[in-house]
């Protein structure tokens, strides 16, 4: 997979939580890639969970024609899978959530368990 934190594809722009929150609310897909305990621990009630290690086997359940935001904890295994999105599968529209988890919490947006 590509490098660390999505730095290959510096042009795709990324989102900071509430950048995030309104694109979902305008049809974008959030998907999660941390492993299930994290998950279970808290998540972003508007994600779908499909852990890092899935995405290869599971790219048919990513749809092309949406927008995809891709988050973790802190943003780097979301950007690395983002830069493997564009490079190894040729997505277009496929984007970061800046800080993960964790900035989504300490903007104070909504987390479930």
């Amino acid at each position: 997979m590509a490098e660390r934190g999505g730095l290959l594809h510096p042009e795709v722009e990324d989102y900071t939580p509430n950048q995030a929150q309104d694109e979902v609310a305008r049809g974008a897909v959030l998907i999660d890639v941390r492993e299930q305990h994290e998950w279970d621990n808290g998540r972003m009630p508007c994600a779908q969970l499909i852990p890092m290690g899935q995405i290869p086997s599971r790219i048919d359940d990513l749809p092309r024609d949406r927008k995809i935001i891709f988050t973790c904890r802190t943003g780097n295994r979301s950007g690395t899978i983002k830069d493997y999105m564009i490079d190894e599968h040729g997505y277009t529209d496929v984007h970061n959530l800046l800080g993960g988890i964790v900035a989504w919490q300490l903007d104070g947006l909504p987390v479930v368990k």
